[in-house]
């Protein structure tokens, strides 16, 4: 082969690669490119189709029996919801705002017993679809309605021993239910538990330490709408803030036939006493914590045991439901600070009491020792502080 051949041979392998190249690009799969920049005509993903709204309803549609102090709520998944009415029988619209999304909308107000609501409006779907909100339900008709009542009150100063208490007429038979359905705030914090007394008649609320002092307490019984069983819901809320005092404690000795009392850590008083004749198991005076629950300027005592009626004494403070106050009586002065005679009670001379009596706050604890006989859970409506902690946190409905 001489030289001009082998160069034309080369000549057409090289036009041969350029056709080669040529077709490779035409059929590459890079997509073309147009003069502003943007993919000339390649295919596009396709777009999810919007769903349509879903509602949904609590209670459930068609519900029955429906507690009336929970809150009826509207809810829409994929949209907004347009409008919402939800009516009572009598037509009368009942109270209620849309959340800041328009997602739910929520009853404000309590619903009635005994009632069917229903509901009504519009929900609007990211696809501009409506679809309409509608269905009703039906809250329970109670075989009887009970009223709860605190027997501490707004704006009061109580001790440091103050138990909190809510009585109800008869026995709660769903006493987790009611439970849950109480709360105690207080500034600053403060352990506590609730506990149920007197044949389930009464919970009570105490810490497991005296309050400090200076402490707001807020109660809130969310009672309406509660199941206490059988049958039974609560009539209404109750509810109370208050705030606890100084501390004073009365430290008395039935051996020693003296009284201290201790504000703030120092003894401000101390006096002669006469306490109950401790031979006699019904005149004895009971050693432990006593709460005091009232004062009264007079007050007229009774015991036709002991074959009196009608004795008024002054400066009376009572310290339990088992007969005990500590009150005045100049009768027994002789032997104030020397012998124990009275029939339970505390006898001070009666300008003693009424220092006392000027310093007394309802919640401050009475602590007594020295005696034959110890208070306990029999003793009246304040006997709170007669269980120690593990006990008492048993006796609540939820403890567990």
């Amino acid at each position: 082969m001489t030289f001009r051949h082998l160069a034309r041979r080369r000549a057409g392998v090289a036009v041969l690669g350029v056709v080669a190249a040529l077709t490779l690009g035409a059929c590459s799969s890079e997509p073309t490119v147009n003069a502003s920049g943007t993919d000339g005509g390649g295919p596009t993903a396709e777009e999810p189709a919007a769903k349509p709204p879903t509602v949904s309803f609590t209670p459930a549609a068609g519900a029955k029996d429906v507690a009336p102090g929970d809150p009826a709520k509207v809810s829409v998944a994929d949209g907004t919801l347009s409008s919402v009415t939800l009516t009572n029988p009598d037509g009368k619209q009942v109270k209620g705002q849309p959340s800041a999304d328009k997602k739910t909308w929520s009853t404000s107000e309590d619903l009635g017993y005994g009632k069917t609501y229903t509901w009504s409006g519009q929900a609007t779907g990211a696809d501009g679809k409506q679809v309409p909100v509608g269905g009703s339900f039906s809250t329970v008709k109670p075989s009887r309605q009970v009223t709860g009542s605190l027997n501490v009150g707004d704006g009061q100063t109580y001790g440091i021993a103050m138990p909190i208490a809510l009585s109800f007429p008869s026995a709660v038979k769903d006493k987790a239910a009611v439970e849950r359905a109480l709360s105690v705030k207080t500034e600053p914090k403060t352990e506590g538990s609730w506990a149920w007394l007197d044949g389930d008649t009464s919970v009570h609320w105490r810490p497991k330490e005296y309050f400090e002092p200076g402490t707001k307490v807020t109660v809130d019984a969310q009672l309406y709408g509660a199941s206490m069983g059988g049958g039974s819901y609560g009539r209404q809320d109750v509810s109370a803030s208050f705030t606890i005092g100084r501390s004073q404690i009365v430290k008395g000795n039935t051996k020693d036939h003296t009284m201290q009392v201790v504000r703030d850590g120092k003894e401000i008083m101390d006096f002669p006493v006469s306490y109950g004749l401790d031979s006699d198991p019904g005149r004895v005076t009971h050693s432990g914590v006593h709460v005091v629950m009232s004062k009264h300027s007079t007050y007229s005592m009774s015991n036709p045991r002991y074959h009196y009626t009608d004795v008024n004494v002054p400066w009376a403070v009572r310290i339990s439901n088992n007969g005990e106050f500590i009150h005045g009586l100049a009768g027994s002065v002789w032997a104030q600070g020397k012998k124990n005679i009275s029939h339970g009670c505390l006898n001070l001379s009666p300008a003693n009491a009424k220092r006392y009596y000027d310093s007394v706050l309802p919640g401050d604890p009475v602590e007594i020792t020295g005696s034959t006989q110890k208070l306990s859970s029999k003793d009246g409506d304040y006997n709170d502080w007669t269980y120690d902690w593990t006990a008492w946190s048993k006796l609540s409905a939820l403890a567990g």
